[in-house]
């Protein structure tokens, strides 16, 4: 399996985690679903993800703070986060800090399959302004 092309979705809605999974799936993407930060830390495909797609409000610990705990890790995943509630504070927080995108739920479809291909082929910002 090529790292270029593991997506992994943590996101503790359920619909939408699989959601996501069918879209990344029809996409030509190997996924995995994740319904909390710690079920997606834990995971040994943590190591191959080459793009993580969070939710930025979950129980426990947020999309934001998944991105900021795996770069202390020392994981540099390029990450988009997702959310139904934006917020400007927490948007500008998530791009200074790196995210490749901000997405308000709902979003739209190609939009994402942009900042994918952003965060995939290069690991650089994708339109961050989102």
């Amino acid at each position: 399996m090529s790292r270029a092309s593991f997506v992994s979705v943590v996101e503790d809605d359920q619909f939408f985690r699989e959601s996501m999974r069918r879209l990344m799936r029809s996409l030509g993407y190997d996924v995995a679903a994740f319904s909390s930060a710690a079920d997606f830390l834990a995971s040994p495909r943590l190591a191959e993800t080459a793009c993580l797609i969070a939710d930025v409000h979950m129980p426990a610990m947020t999309g934001l703070e998944l991105y900021e705990h795996l770069v202390v890790a020392g994981y540099a995943i390029p990450t988009i986060l997702v959310t139904a509630y934006p917020d400007d504070v927490d948007h500008a927080r998530a791009l200074n800090d790196g995210i490749v995108c901000y997405l308000r739920k709902p979003f739209d479809e190609q939009h994402l399959i942009r900042c994918l291909g952003a965060a995939l082929q290069s690991g650089e910002p994708g339109d961050r302004n989102s």
